[in-house]
């Protein structure tokens, strides 16, 4: 399994913590679910860190079956609609900037 993560590096202005958790899960995810070959969507918000940890209020993983499925998303116009709403969210709520990763992921059940 692929998967790609949104690392938002940077701070949550003053007071907007839940406000920004708000929009993100009602103005983008549904965008980001609505990539073509998603095959799940996890969208984490940070609570604590370590002293002097950069700070991620927000990573965000898409995780497809293969490299295929995450180039014909980023292709799509569902990727374009979700960097919209990304930004129109951001720009009201976050200084910072994204950096994407992706992984090829190792599950070992315990």
């Amino acid at each position: 399994m692929i998967t790609r993560y949104a690392l938002f590096e940077g701070h949550v202005r003053n007071g907007q913590t839940d406000a920004f958790r708000a929009a993100v899960l009602d103005e983008i995810l549904p965008k980001w679910k609505a990539f073509p070959g998603a095959l799940a969507v996890r969208v984490c918000f940070a609570d604590e860190r370590d002293e002097g940890a950069p700070e991620f209020p927000l990573i965000l993983a898409i995780s497809y079956t293969d490299r295929a499925a995450v180039d014909a998303a980023l292709a799509s116009p569902a990727r374009a609609e979700g960097k919209a709403a990304t930004e129109a969210v951001l720009a009201r709520f976050f200084d910072g900037r994204i950096h994407h990763h992706i992984t090829e992921a190792h599950d070992f059940e315990l």
